[in-house]
């Protein structure tokens, strides 16, 4: 770890994130906020985290989502990582700094219920909630959204579409 100009210690890392559709394309988004950091606005944010050692992108994928939401798929529910971004946050005392995969998920399901107890001990008292998003919804609110991009390139990425996001300063 090192530090940067406003002297918190670096967590550099490579994470993914993960777009949660249900049977009827609704979005599973998350609304947290960062206690640490009280000058951050909340967001709605896709469930996702850091890959650990040796972990593939789906395996990572499918740890994340039952930790975070306590939901469980296959590895066939998770698509390809045809989203990269880089981006700089903060996040529980640290300067993150990661390159993140978005992978589509498909759930059998309609809506199913969130359960947040496998959530890590930084994550735990960030979330305020959650919420099952149309595209359209997102698309339309003046919310803020982690990625910030989400709403204008959402659609485009649930089409198939490559996506290469320029670097992105969140917080």
């Amino acid at each position: 770890m090192s530090s940067t100009h406003d002297d918190l210690p670096v967590v550099e890392r490579v994470a993914v994130r993960l777009v949660v559709l249900d049977v009827d394309d609704r979005l599973l988004l998350l609304h947290i906020t960062e206690p640490m950091h009280p000058d951050q606005a909340p967001c709605w944010e896709l469930p996702g985290g850091g890959i650990d050692a040796g972990e593939t992108l789906a395996e990572a994928a499918q740890r994340e989502l039952l930790e975070e939401t306590g939901l469980e798929v296959g590895p066939s529910a998770v698509g390809p990582p045809s989203w990269r971004r880089e981006v700089t946050f903060r996040h529980a005392g640290t300067r993150r700094v990661q390159t993140e995969r978005v992978v589509p998920v498909r759930l059998a399901a309609s809506a199913p219920a969130v359960d947040p107890a496998g959530q890590l001990a930084d994550e735990a008292g960030t979330l305020l909630g959650w919420r099952w998003w149309t595209v359209s919804e997102i698309e339309a609110s003046k919310e803020r959204f982690y990625p910030r991009r989400l709403p204008e390139l959402l659609r485009r990425f649930l089409n198939g579409e490559l996506i290469e996001e320029p670097f992105e300063h969140f917080s």
